[in-house]
């Protein structure tokens, strides 16, 4: 069953899980792109509905790298469910790539602004203008956000700007594809399903308690997520933030100076700290970018049309 309807009839039809992953969502566009929402039971449904937007394997294949903007609410507890087996595992990992792939977009999208702002606002001052306090206020606010110092009484200044400047940046979607798909198995692990965790990020505050806890780290657990935006968005941060990535951060600001692509291949060896398994998880990452094609995914952009809001209900949502 396909329901295709508009942003004001959404709180009505959905349950207080639903709700809070409208509302995580909402809290990234702005008013005039309210979402349709379209309701699935099936893959099939989700493949009929890529099929009307020219989202297809065949379009990909032909080198249209522009996707619609199809945002994936929650994890299918379907996923994960024994009843999956009728799909191919082909089918399975297409449709985690392709229903994925729109978040990540979107995320660096809003990065992008972000970034785009911050790097206006150097060149003011490279101008010698003096910046405003409302402009002030946001870059203290998103220092914050990015866990980095604010100036002093100084003021902001253009190495200050140039240091945010490191963290206030995208992650190739074939990078964050790649990541998701080791980290989740494809979506189907019981953390993706409980809280949308699909980057198996670990926490010492509220979380999914993992079976076995590794016997040489202290009590942890691995972050849940109202909706699976907030999970990319998670995961981004924590790239761009946390210490133990600073590397990928130098060799991406690099990347930057010399003009070339951002490349989830080339940065992917920055980020061996991510898993005990160091160099392996590295060479599992490559690996999954090489055998699924995910490279040109770093070339792919959303389309301007009216996003939709993919919530699954029924079947897929018990």
């Amino acid at each position: 069953m396909m329901v295709l309807v508009t942003q004001r009839l959404i709180l009505p039809l959905i349950g207080i899980a639903g709700l809070l992953a409208v509302l995580a969502y909402l809290s990234l566009v702005s008013a005039e792109e309210l979402p349709e929402r379209f309701e699935t039971t099936s893959y099939k449904d989700v493949e009929d509905l890529f099929e009307r937007l020219g989202y297809t394997p065949e379009a990909w294949q032909a080198g249209v790298r522009v996707i619609p903007r199809v945002y994936l609410a929650n994890v299918p507890s379907r996923w994960r469910s024994t009843h999956s087996k009728e799909v191919s595992i082909r089918t399975k990992k297409q449709l985690f790539f392709r229903t994925l792939a729109p978040l990540v977009l979107r995320v660096n999208e809003l990065i992008l602004d972000d970034r785009t702002r911050v790097q206006s606002l150097a060149a003011e001052l490279a101008e010698g203008r003096t910046l405003g306090a409302s402009d002030i206020a946001w870059l203290d606010e998103l220092a914050e956000y990015y866990k980095v110092t604010p100036p002093d009484s100084t003021g902001w200044s253009a190495h200050g700007l140039a240091t945010l400047l490191l963290r206030v940046d995208i992650i190739p979607a074939s990078l964050a594809l790649s990541q998701a798909a080791q980290e989740s198995g494809w979506g189907t692990s019981r953390f993706a399903d409980l809280g949308n965790a699909v980057f198996g990020q670990w926490t010492r505050g509220a979380g999914i308690t993992p079976d076995q806890q590794r016997e040489k780290h202290s009590p942890y657990r691995i972050a849940a997520f109202e909706s699976l935006i907030d999970s990319v968005r998670s995961y981004a941060k924590n790239l761009n933030t946390n210490r133990a990535y600073r590397e990928f951060r130098r060799s991406r600001a690099e990347l930057r100076a010399r003009g070339e692509r951002l490349s989830g291949h080339h940065l992917a060896q920055t980020l061996n700290r991510y898993s005990e398994e160091k160099q392996r998880y590295v060479d599992l990452l490559r690996q999954i970018m090489r055998v699924n094609r995910l490279d040109a995914v770093d070339d792919a952009y959303l389309d301007d049309n009216r996003p939709i809001l993919l919530v699954p209900v029924g079947v897929d949502s018990e």
